[in-house]
Order: C-alpha cells, then sequence, then structure tokens
C-alpha cells in the first residue's frame, strides 16, 4: 500500500495510472517534449481534444508536477506550457511505449495476412 495526496493505492501501478493515465495526458506531455507550447498550439496539435478537456488535463499535469504553466502580465493574454523535470524524464518511457506499440502492430499486422493467405 502507497499514499499519495491522501489518497490510498495498493501498488504503484495504480498511482502512476492515475497521474498520467487516459489517452489524453501522455500526448500532451508527448507534445511538450518537443518543445514550448501555447495553449492553442497545443489544441491545434490536438484536434479531438474539447477546450474544456484540455484546460482540465492541463490542470491535473501541473497539479502533479509534470507541466509548467506560465502567464505573461500582457494584452493579450499569453500562456505558456513546458515540461518540468518529472515530465522531461517520462519522455524515454513515453518513447518505449512507442516502440512497443510498432512492433504490436506490425506483428498483428503480419500474423492477419498470413491468415488472409491461407
Amino acid at each position: 500500500m502507497m499514499r499519495f495526496k491522501e489518497i490510498e493505492y495498493n501498488c504503484s501501478m495504480e498511482l502512476t495510472l492515475n497521474i498520467i493515465g487516459g489517452k489524453l495526458k501522455p500526448i500532451i506531455i508527448w507534445h511538450l517534449g518537443k518543445r514550448t507550447m501555447r495553449f492553442n498550439e497545443l489544441k491545434r496539435s490536438l484536434p479531438n481534444i474539447t477546450q474544456k478537456m484540455l484546460t482540465q488535463q492541463l490542470r491535473a499535469l501541473e497539479d502533479d508536477e509534470l507541466i509548467n504553466r506560465i502567464a505573461y502580465n500582457q494584452v493579450p493574454p499569453k500562456v505558456e506550457y513546458s515540461l518540468t523535470s518529472y515530465g522531461r524524464s517520462l519522455l524515454p518511457i513515453l518513447a518505449n511505449l512507442c516502440d512497443w506499440a510498432i512492433d504490436y502492430s506490425n506483428t498483428v499486422e503480419e500474423k492477419n495476412m498470413l491468415k488472409e493467405k491461407i
């Protein structure tokens, strides 16, 4: 058992998935791994996400100290998002997941092609 932010988890995988789980958080982290981005840049790079959902995900990632949010005091407002050192530490893990997905996809496709030939 472990405890984080007043929540008890049975194992570290539960905590991991709570922090970076879902289909959007890892993609946001991946995009921010390339460079610092403004809100609308992130929105354009994730065309199927609503503004509300992106805002919620960014706030959660900020609360978990995976991203930095810098608001500049100017008109029009300017806000930039970047990865913290914790966020950057996830990039090799996400790269491994991408490699796994490519290998998995290729293997499944090869098996399906063999089945079709039979």
